[in-house]
C-alpha cells in the first residue's frame, strides 16, 4: 500500500467537479486518508513548484493556483501514484483520452483539473507539505 497526493487545482473547484473526481479515485478502490480544502499560500506554491522555477509559466502557475482554494487529498492505495496518475491521464488535458479525468474535464496543460504525485518520493514530500499527521486517517 501507499499514499500519494492529489491537488485538486482552481479550475475543478470552480467547475464544481470535486465529488466526481473523489468518486472517481474511489470507484478504482483507493482510499481518502486526508481531505482539506484551504487558500494555499504564495510561499508553499513557491515550495511545492520550485521545480519550475526557471520557467517562463512560474509566475501565472502560482497566480492560477491562488485563484480560488484547493483541496489536497491524500490517497492510499495498492500502486497508488500509478493509478491516479494513470486515471487523470497527460498532464497536457488536449492529449488525454476521453474517460481520463483530465481529457473529460480539463482544459490545457495548466488548467488540468488535478496534480498528482509523480513518484514515492515526491509522494512522501508533498505529505509532509501539504498534511500534519493528525490529518491523515
Amino acid at each position: 500500500m501507499e499514499t500519494t497526493v492529489v491537488l485538486l487545482k482552481p479550475d475543478c473547484i470552480e467547475k464544481n467537479l470535486v465529488g466526481e473526481v473523489i468518486k472517481r479515485f474511489e470507484d478504482l478502490g483507493l482510499r481518502i486518508r486526508g481531505c482539506k480544502m484551504f487558500n494555499a499560500s504564495e510561499a508553499l506554491l513557491k515550495e511545492h513548484y520550485s521545480h519550475l522555477v526557471d520557467k517562463p509559466f512560474f509566475l501565472e502557475i502560482i497566480a492560477f493556483m491562488q485563484s480560488s482554494p484547493i483541496v489536497a487529498l491524500a490517497i492510499e492505495g495498492a500502486n497508488s501514484i500509478a493509478s491516479v496518475r494513470n486515471h487523470l491521464g497527460p498532464t497536457d488535458s488536449t492529449m488525454a483520452p476521453q474517460g481520463s479525468i483530465r481529457g473529460d474535464y480539463g482544459t490545457d496543460k495548466m488548467r488540468n483539473i488535478a496534480h498528482a504525485s509523480d513518484s514515492s518520493e515526491s509522494a512522501a514530500a508533498e505529505i509532509r507539505r501539504f498534511f500534519v499527521n493528525s490529518e491523515l486517517f
